[in-house]
């Protein structure tokens, strides 16, 4: 195969993602698509060029028009989260947090979060960021029944421990955090607090989880691609006042974690910021009721939904467990459904220990919601499960009433110009 033929190869690849997409349930919670608004500000000349620094600080020339689309980014930002500070360069979540964990602590330092096991971001984990930075790493006791730490006892353990940094937030996050309580025992021994809304941040924008930042937190990261309907990339916010803390942010930043900080996504989160303004609230309160909904469906044909106590989720995610701890059921219904034109994530669930054999699976709403599903659809998605899972239906037929289903569901919506959602597909 010859140069030529190899980049062939690579748009062929990228179209038939598209069109498996398009024709598919893409039910993957840290996953959204783009309005198309935003898709024309990352597919512009900024891609390529450089802008170290802050609007108008930069140490390149060049820089003015980017300057501008910044400092309005920045202003959105604070509008939107109603707070502060606000840094929009960050290139993910975890670049967020890598930043904001250099901000806040010292190598050796010791920091508390939410194990893995129990729903927590490898971020959080020695195997991530937490281990880049060379901290202590204690994680909370939990509330298996409420999915949340357990706050008697992780109060206590914050008293004991006495950690620099109490990280809050998680990859499976299906309820608000008890943060204020939990906020004040880190504060009373001096600890700063961390919440990391990478999952929930479109959400807790639009007023539908927690306000961290009004509960206790010092600090907030997030990604702008999930239930944040924006490019890949991050945010950093604060409603602190306190301008070194501002400063210390910014710098673990530029220079601390980016160079070049990827313009082009820059620019494209400052569209989502201005859409999210006209349209946030209504987009999150509708990937809420999604979720919910699409839990009661679930199981009402008889699935094992997580939490249904508690109503199933309060946020975009719905968990489910398909066999024993560490059997790998997880891993078996993810390759199944997708086979039937479902698209899902395996997922650890408290008592699982192996990575690559759950037990569980881990479902977002945010994308079916962005293309004009709503309440009542939810219960056709689940009876596709119930097929593919529970009724052993062959996954080809599946598949082809899936496509079928999701040919009414082919444009963006919560956004100033609905659009293809899957632009370029035949």
């Amino acid at each position: 195969m010859d140069n030529r033929q190899v980049a062939d190869k690579i748009i062929e690849a990228i179209d038939s993602s598209g069109r498996h997409y398009r024709d598919s349930l893409p039910m993957i919670a840290s996953e959204n698509i783009l309005s198309p608004l935003v898709r024309r500000a990352c597919d512009s000349d900024l891609h390529g060029r450089y802008a170290e620094g802050l609007p108008g600080k930069r140490y390149y020339q060049g820089c003015d028009d980017f300057d501008t689309i910044e400092e309005m980014g920045i202003s959105s930002a604070k509008r939107v989260f109603n707070c502060r500070f606000a840094n929009i360069q960050s290139t993910s979540g975890t670049n967020s947090n890598m930043g904001a964990l250099k901000s806040l602590t010292k190598p050796g330092d010791k920091i508390t979060a939410v194990s893995t096991a129990d729903g927590g971001h490898i971020s959080h984990a020695r195997m991530g960021a937490v281990g880049v930075r060379g901290l202590d790493l204690v994680t909370y006791p939990w509330d298996e029944d409420r999915m949340e730490p357990d706050i008697d006892a992780a109060s206590e353990m914050i008293r004991s421990e006495e950690p620099a940094l109490a990280l809050f937030g998680q990859s499976v996050f299906l309820f608000p955090t008890p943060l204020e309580e939990l906020a004040d025992v880190a504060h009373e021994v001096g600890a700063k607090v961390m919440y990391d809304a990478a999952h929930v941040l479109g959400l807790v924008a639009g007023g539908q989880f927690q306000d961290p930042l009004k509960e206790g937190a010092d600090v907030m990261t997030g990604s702008s691609h999930k239930t944040f309907p924006g490019p890949q990339g991050g945010f950093v916010l604060s409603d602190s006042e306190d301008e070194k803390l501002h400063r210390r942010l910014n710098s673990g930043i530029f220079p601390g974690v980016c160079s070049s900080y990827h313009l082009h996504h820059v620019a494209g989160k400052t569209v989502a910021l201005s859409e999210f303004e006209e349209f946030g609230e209504s987009y999150s309160r509708d990937i809420v009721k999604n979720a919910k909904a699409l839990g009661a469906s679930l199981a009402a044909e008889g699935f094992d939904v997580l939490a249904e106590e508690r109503g199933f989720t309060a946020s975009h995610q719905v968990v489910t467990r398909h066999g024993e701890i560490d059997s790998g059921a997880g891993r078996y219904a993810a390759a199944k459904l997708e086979e039937a034109g479902i698209i899902t994530n395996m997922n650890m669930l408290p008592g699982d220990t192996k990575a690559l054999a759950p037990s569980g699976l881990r479902l977002g709403t945010p994308e079916l919601t962005r293309v004009g599903m709503g309440v009542d659809d939810m219960q056709d998605v689940a009876r596709f499960f119930a097929r593919a899972l529970l009724e052993d239906e062959a996954p080809s037929s599946v598949k082809a009433d899936v496509a079928e289903f999701k040919g009414d569901f082919q444009s963006v919506h919560y956004c100033f110009e609905p659009g293809s959602a899957y632009p370029g597909l035949q």
